[in-house]
C-alpha cells in the first residue's frame, strides 16, 4: 500500500460566500492532478467556515449572566465564551484558562473550536473570531456532491480540525466532518497473523486520515488548507461524523 498526500498549492485567502469546490478545481489543475476513483479532498476547518460565512465580530455580542460567570472562572472574555455557550450542549470543565465544552456536533472540545488564528478580518483582529461550520457532515456532503459533478469521479471529502486530547500535550488533526469515506472501520471477526480472530478492533480511519493531512497542512503560515489524497487503504461508502463518536454511557472520562 502507498498512501500519497498533496497539498494543493496556491490556494487563495477564502471570503464569505466563495465558490470553494471552484477554486480547488483550478487549484488541482495548477498542481497537474486529475481526480481518480477512490480519491479524498481533505479541507481545514477554517477555509469551510470562512466560504460558509462564520465570521463573527465581538463588538456584536451581548454576554449572558452565564456567560459572565464562566468569564470570570475562566478568565476569559465573556463575549467569547457566550458564542462557545451558543455553540455548546453542554459545559464540561471550566477553570483559569481552560473552557472544555461538548459541542453541539458531539465531539468534546475546547472552546467549541471558536478561535481568532489564521482569520484576517476587520480592523483588529482580537475583535474578529471564527465559529466551526453550522454542519461540518453537511457541507462535506455539499463539496463532494459539487466535486464528483465535475469530475465524473467517486470522491471523499473530510474536514478536520485541531484538537488537543485527554491525557496527552499538544494538538492534533482530528474529523469534525465527512462525505463518501467511513470514519470507522470495523475489523472484528478478522484474522490476524496468526489466525486470532480480532474480537474489539475498530479504526478510526476518519480521524487517522486527518492527522495525516493536518501533518501535512501544518499549523502556522504554510497556507496549505486543502489535501489531495491517493491510496486510502479501505472503501468509500457513505459515513458521517456520529459513527466516531462516542456514546455517552460508554464514556468514562467525563
Amino acid at each position: 500500500m502507498t498512501l500519497t498526500l498533496t497539498p494543493l498549492r496556491e490556494i487563495p485567502l477564502i471570503r464569505p460566500g466563495d465558490d470553494l469546490g471552484g477554486i480547488v478545481l483550478q487549484a488541482l489543475e495548477r498542481t497537474d492532478i486529475r481526480l481518480q476513483d477512490g480519491d479524498i479532498l481533505v479541507f481545514a476547518q477554517k477555509v469551510i467556515s470562512k466560504a460558509e460565512g462564520r465570521i463573527v465580530d465581538l463588538r456584536t455580542v451581548t454576554p449572558s449572566p452565564r456567560a459572565r460567570e464562566l468569564a470570570t472562572v475562566t478568565e476569559k472574555d465573556p463575549r467569547m465564551v457566550e458564542l462557545v455557550l451558543c455553540e455548546s450542549s453542554q459545559v464540561l470543565r471550566a477553570q483559569p484558562g481552560v473552557l472544555i465544552v461538548e459541542h453541539k456536533a458531539g465531539f468534546v472540545c475546547a472552546n467549541a473550536g471558536i478561535d481568532h488564528s489564521n482569520l484576517g478580518a476587520g480592523d483588529d483582529p482580537e475583535q474578529w473570531v471564527l465559529l466551526l461550520p453550522e454542519d461540518s457532515d453537511v457541507s462535506a456532503h455539499n463539496l463532494r456532491k459539487q466535486l464528483e459533478k465535475v469530475s465524473g469521479v467517486g470522491l471523499g471529502i473530510l474536514i478536520i480540525d485541531s484538537h488537543g486530547r485527554a491525557w496527552r500535550q499538544g494538538t492534533v488533526g482530528i474529523s469534525i466532518g465527512f462525505s463518501g469515506l467511513p470514519g470507522l472501520v470495523d475489523l472484528r471477526g478478522q484474522p490476524d497473523l496468526f489466525d486470532y480472530t480480532l474480537r474489539i478492533t475498530q479504526v478510526g480511519a476518519g480521524d487517522e486520515l486527518a492527522a495525516a493531512a493536518s501533518l501535512v497542512m501544518g499549523q502556522a503560515a504554510e497556507g496549505t488548507p486543502v489535501i489531495h489524497v491517493r491510496g486510502f487503504p479501505y472503501p468509500l461508502r457513505d459515513g458521517a461524523l456520529k459513527e466516531l463518536i462516542r456514546p455517552k454511557e460508554q464514556d468514562l472520562f467525563r
